[in-house]
């Protein structure tokens, strides 16, 4: 949207914005065994040569969650808080379900 000041010819331009992707992290407070998670999975992609945390797939809502052994999880790709939550109860689920 451009908007002409009065006594001269420059436009103001209002910027439009759209949330599209939040970052957020939590820490589950206790180690996490990737590669056991990886192998009860076929969403989590765990390669530590690579790359020192395991990265799961989430479909609903669409997002991806790095899980690291340390127990710190981010969550990116989620475009509001409440996918951003139900993303990561999903993860805490799957975490909770296949480890001790």
């Amino acid at each position: 949207m451009a908007k002409e000041t009065k006594n001269s010819k420059i436009k103001i331009l209002k910027p439009t914005y759209k949330v599209v992707n939040i970052v957020a992290s939590t820490d589950m407070g206790r180690e996490l065994d990737l590669y056991n998670l990886a192998a009860v999975s076929h969403d989590i992609d765990y390669e530590p040569e690579q790359f020192p945390g395991a990265i799961l797939k989430v479909y609903n809502p669409k997002s991806a969650i790095l899980l690291f052994k340390n127990g710190k999880i981010i969550c990116t790709g989620a475009a509001t808080i409440g996918e951003v939550r139900k993303a990561i109860y999903q993860v805490v689920e799957l975490i909770n379900k296949h480890q001790k």
